[in-house]
């Protein structure tokens, strides 16, 4: 292959972006739905704006949820509450909901797959393992070996930081910070490996006044000096491969004052922030976002499967890269389509992969969520799972312990290859 020498740039928001706060609220409802009842089929939407925040979507459940209060708790604990929200506030927003039942004929198809139908199985009493896909679509899942998590780097750092940009807000080191904020880091790629950092960015808001200091040149020189050293040296010198240079380029707050943010500055919405959900834009994308959707909906089910293959493979020594789409049918079970792709990093061909893929891995809709048990981990986990996916991305979480992460079947496919490849 011929050398590869690029810049590559992937981006980040803190939980207070507001995205973000819209993707952290319908996953929180998904999260109550399911811990009180795990069979609910959800799909919740939510947008944010100066003093509203409206759900809406479609819930089918046996349970009640608070709906109103579940929306006040999440922004409460990002924490847009009194002057630390700057102009919105948990309390005083006024919360919409308007949320209808699933569609009887998505659900049909749903409940008893095609499949099934053609099979004349009886599926009425409880769902089987032939249950359909909630959607068509494709899904994307990626693996790389430029970190110990099998992610690209860029989007690596760029969580990393957002995450603790918001560490030090309310760890208190930093307590003049907001709950808005965004970084995204430049990876110089030589030969098309990781090289070099050639641009941090992180803007942040933040209260009008720090310390009794008013004057706006003033307080731009303390937030540069502090994110410095309170998060972008710390996120380089202890979750980085690759640390900063005397040519890296800083930059802090670039466009010189950030006091109104979150839902007082922009408009948000659930679902705007899938590349920063998943691969920082370094690998394909089929469009479909995740938060507020249950497991029936492969657009989230199919997406954690795909990476769960892709890392697999990566971690097994069977690719440096590899890359798989999974495309399926509204209310068919099996994949239309599985396509592996490992950019000629492999070990052995594609097609190979391919069959070893196939035989190891059951990509139907039902069995993705009993293996990662989707419906079991709001309730095993206090009823709070979904949520804390739904900001600093939803692959290679190193935080939390997340099911698609594992790379439980790497030695046995390497096993297999090995048996039919003396190559690898």
């Amino acid at each position: 292959m011929t050398p590869r020498n690029f810049l590559f740039t992937s981006e980040s928001v803190t939980e207070g972006h507001p995205d973000k706060v819209c993707d952290q609220i319908s996953d929180a409802i998904l999260d109550e739905f399911l811990t009180k009842y795990p069979q609910s089929r959800v799909a919740a939407e939510t947008t944010v704006t100066t003093g509203m925040a409206l759900v809406c979507g479609e819930i089918t459940s046996d349970c009640y949820v608070d709906i109103p209060s579940v929306v006040r708790n999440t922004i409460k604990n990002i924490g847009y509450t009194g002057s630390h929200g700057g102009g919105f506030d948990a309390d005083t927003c006024a919360v919409i909901t308007s949320i209808d039942e699933q569609s009887c004929d998505i659900a049909g198809g749903v409940n008893k797959s095609l499949e099934a139908r053609n099979n004349n199985a009886d599926t009425s009493t409880s769902e089987t393992a032939n249950i359909g896909a909630g959607d068509q679509g494709i899904m994307f899942g990626y693996a790389c070996n430029e970190t110990p998590e099998l992610m690209p780097l860029p989007i690596s750092l760029a969580h990393k930081l957002a995450y603790r940009l918001t560490q030090v807000r309310k760890q208190g080191i930093l307590p003049y910070l907001r709950p808005d904020g965004k970084s995204q880091v430049t990876v110089r790629y030589v030969d098309g490996k990781p090289h070099s950092i050639d641009t941090v960015l992180i803007s942040t808001q933040h209260d009008p006044s720090i310390n009794g200091i008013s004057d706006n040149v003033k307080i731009q020189e303390i937030i540069r000096n502090d994110l410095k050293k309170y998060v972008i040296d710390y996120v380089f010198e202890n979750e980085s491969p690759i640390g900063l240079s005397s040519d890296t380029k800083i930059l802090v707050n670039p466009s010189g004052r950030f006091v109104v943010g979150g839902p007082q500055g922009d408009a948000g919405l659930t679902g705007r922030k899938i590349i920063v959900d998943t691969y920082g834009g370094y690998s394909r994308h089929g469009g479909g976002a995740f938060s507020g959707k249950d497991p029936t909906k492969v657009d989230r089910s199919a997406a954690y499967a795909a990476r769960y293959v892709a890392k697999n493979i990566v971690a097994s020594g069977l690719a440096e890269r590899c890359e798989i789409e999974l495309a399926y049918a509204i209310g068919v079970a099996e994949p239309v389509s599985i396509m592996v792709d490992t950019f000629g990093t492999g070990k052995i061909s594609d097609d190979e992969i391919s069959e070893i893929v196939s035989k190891n891995f059951d990509l139907r809709p039902a069995a993705i969520i009993s293996q990662f048990d989707l419906r079991g981990l709001p309730a095993k986990n206090g009823g709070k799972f979904y949520q804390l996916l739904a900001a600093y991305g939803h692959m290679g979480r190193t935080d939390i312990v997340v099911p698609w992460e594992q790379t439980d079947k790497a030695e046995s496919i390497k096993s297999q290859a090995l048996s039919g490849c003396a190559c690898v």
